[in-house]
């Protein structure tokens, strides 16, 4: 039996998400307290993400959503990391700009400490993905894209980041011109 190169590198691209999302999940939490969600988009839904990517740049004005689509479309997978944004009821911590939670809540504000928890996630997840040699690059553009879709099936979940997967001859998230 002999399997294409490219049916090889798309099984490849699917376990590196799949450990990435391991690693999201192992990773450091606050208060040891998960709110996290993972997902890994593929096939014809990546172009949903995308086309949603594109109307957010059109809408906005904002033209850097469209070029983070193009990087979509040149992508084998996206691992999405969505977070729940609850606050841990930490005394004397008002990382979020506020006294305390009560206050935080009060004001429907984001609490940081779970917003930091998002970030080491997000970080640990693309760490897998190079050390499997597999190009990859953290975008709040694909998070926000997920979020507008509803594609967390969880409307508490408030702050995400996707993170596309490529393995192709030359990274299509490196040569990115500023928009």
């Amino acid at each position: 039996m002999i399997t294409k190169g490219e049916e090889m590198e798309q099984r490849g691209v699917e376990q590196v998400a799949a450990l990435m999302c391991t690693a999201a999940r192992t990773a450091p939490k606050g208060r040891g307290i998960d709110n996290l969600t993972t997902l890994v988009v593929t096939g014809s839904d990546l172009q949903k993400l995308s086309a949603e990517m594109r109307k957010i740049s059109e809408e906005c004005g904002a033209p850097f959503f469209a070029r983070d689509a193009a990087n979509v479309d040149a992508s084998q997978a996206v691992v999405l990391l969505g977070q729940k944004l609850v606050p841990f009821n930490l005394p004397m911590c008002g990382y979020c700009g506020f006294k305390d939670c009560k206050e935080t809540v009060a004001v429907n504000a984001a609490c940081a400490i779970s917003a930091g928890d998002l970030g080491i996630a997000t970080l640990s997840a693309a760490a897998v993905a190079a050390q499997h040699h597999v190009d990859n690059r953290i975008m709040f553009t694909i998070g926000r894209a997920a979020l507008n879709l509803g594609l967390f099936d969880d409307d508490k979940i408030t702050m995400a980041y996707g993170i596309p997967l490529s393995v192709s001859g030359k990274s299509p998230f490196f040569d990115r011109k500023p928009v």
